[in-house]
């Protein structure tokens, strides 16, 4: 499999009938983004089928994410292209090398199959963040309890590219 960049990535997305597109701002020498995968309906409506959003920050565990959305009645592979296009975006847009995140504990059934997922893209838990007052700032950045959780960004992205092809071939 080769190495997509994020103007390649847009490039197949754009040959699935998709936009990919980021937006960044810089307050404060952050990095603040959302990556959003959509659909042009007509000359001036799109369809937003999913985003992610985050910041990133020079540092061992750059890139934070914050919140991945897709909808329910989304195309084949948006997720994958949205994990795609995060991690291309911050490996070469960033000194970002981890990406860290926390998958949070609202009712336990949920956050199981939250850890699980994150599990599959990669990530392994670091440790739990509960109401330890040590925990209190990685609560209010995040605005719960839940497993603290990182990955290597190249790993994340390579994962997602296999799977994003592959749903690029089932469309065919």
């Amino acid at each position: 499999m080769n190495t997509h960049g994020l103007v390649e990535l847009e490039e197949q997305a754009s040959q699935s009938g998709l936009l990919l597109r980021v937006q960044v701002r810089r307050p404060l020498n952050i990095w603040a983004f959302r990556l959003v995968v959509a659909e042009k309906l007509q000359s001036n409506s799109i369809q937003i089928w999913g985003e992610m959003k985050g910041w990133a920050y020079r540092g061992l565990n750059g890139l934070q994410l914050d919140t991945m959305k897709v909808h329910r009645r989304a195309p084949s592979g948006v997720g994958h292209l949205i994990w795609a296009g995060t991690m291309a975006w911050a490996l070469n847009e960033t000194p970002c090398r981890q990406a860290r995140l926390l998958a949070i504990l609202d009712e336990t059934s949920q956050h199981d199959r939250l850890v699980k997922y994150f599990l599959q893209r990669g990530f392994q838990v670091v440790r739990e963040v509960g109401s330890s007052p040590v925990d209190l700032p990685i609560r209010i950045v995040w605005g719960g309890a839940g497993s603290l959780m990182l990955a290597d960004c190249r790993e994340v992205f390579k994962y997602s590219c296999r799977l994003w092809d592959i749903s690029r071939k089932l469309q065919s």
